[in-house]
């Protein structure tokens, strides 16, 4: 006997990684509204760029495993994860370009011979060049440099 999947019981973690997201969004802009909004930090990035690549991941099985029975559907999410890349590609230059809250201008300079795992700065950089192991051996340039054009959808408008 079998039961039919509701959209409820479909993908638990996806859907409390997502409710994550928006309790976390919804947060930073009523966290007070009287005080001025706060700019994003290295640790708020370091998270987001974790998540999007994990969703870069995510539609990348999905565009696999989609594209041999239905191709146009695959190519969106194929074209979906390229964006998430790029997404991510952006998060992490925006990380490594806040200073970070222990840093002096004295300790700017990377000295991963003071830990034997390197500075905890690098697993941003050690998931990022990870990730991009894979989209260059999945993406050509050109699709990463394409804007996103020609977009259709049997969706009504």
């Amino acid at each position: 006997m079998t039961s039919a999947t509701t959209a409820d019981d479909a993908h638990p973690y996806l859907r409390a990684a997502s409710a994550g997201v928006r309790h976390h969004t919804r947060s930073l802009t009523a966290a007070s509204p009287d005080a001025p909004p706060q700019p994003a930090d290295r640790v708020h990035l370091d998270v987001l760029h974790a998540h999007l690549i994990a969703l870069h991941q995510l539609l990348g099985q999905l565009g696999a495993t989609t594209r041999p029975s239905h191709p146009g559907a695959g190519r969106h999410l194929t074209t979906a994860g390229t964006r998430l890349w790029q997404a991510s590609a952006a998060v992490h230059d925006a990380f490594h370009l806040l200073p970070a809250a222990h840093e002096t201008p004295a300790d700017a300079e990377c000295h991963p011979e003071r830990l034997p795992e390197g500075p905890p700065v690098l697993t941003i950089c050690q998931r990022h060049l990870a990730a991009s192991h894979v989209v260059r051996r999945t993406t050509t340039p050109a699709d990463l440099n394409t804007p996103l054009h020609g977009h259709t959808t049997a969706c009504g408008q």
